[in-house]
């Protein structure tokens, strides 16, 4: 589910089952990300498949790219794998208003 960067952050604070988890490469995971968040590289197809499966199903996800694109792409292989609440965040981290961890 695509959320804006307002609703992603409002529905993230309040929830204490949330994971926050970017899916940008290692480089730009570098340069910058939202504090607490477990990285998982989507450009790396098989081994980004690979962890998706061992995410905890029950968990919320927020999901966050550059922009929003590889994010919505991972929400819906995240979805496929069986993990029902994937929220995307539109506009990615390029957009991101709230804390960062640089």
């Amino acid at each position: 589910m695509d959320l804006s960067q307002s609703l992603w952050a409002e529905k993230l604070s309040e929830d204490s089952n949330a994971v926050i988890l970017d899916v940008r490469t290692d480089y730009e995971h570098a340069e910058g990300y939202i504090p607490n968040a477990v990285q998982i590289d989507i450009m790396n197809g098989a081994k980004f498949i690979d962890s998706a499966k061992e995410l905890d199903s029950s968990k919320n996800y927020y999901v966050y790219c550059k922009s929003g694109g590889r994010s919505a792409q991972a929400c819906m292989i995240m979805k496929s794998l069986g993990i029902e609440t994937a929220y995307n965040l539109v506009g990615g981290f390029t957009n991101w208003q709230g804390e960062k961890t640089l």
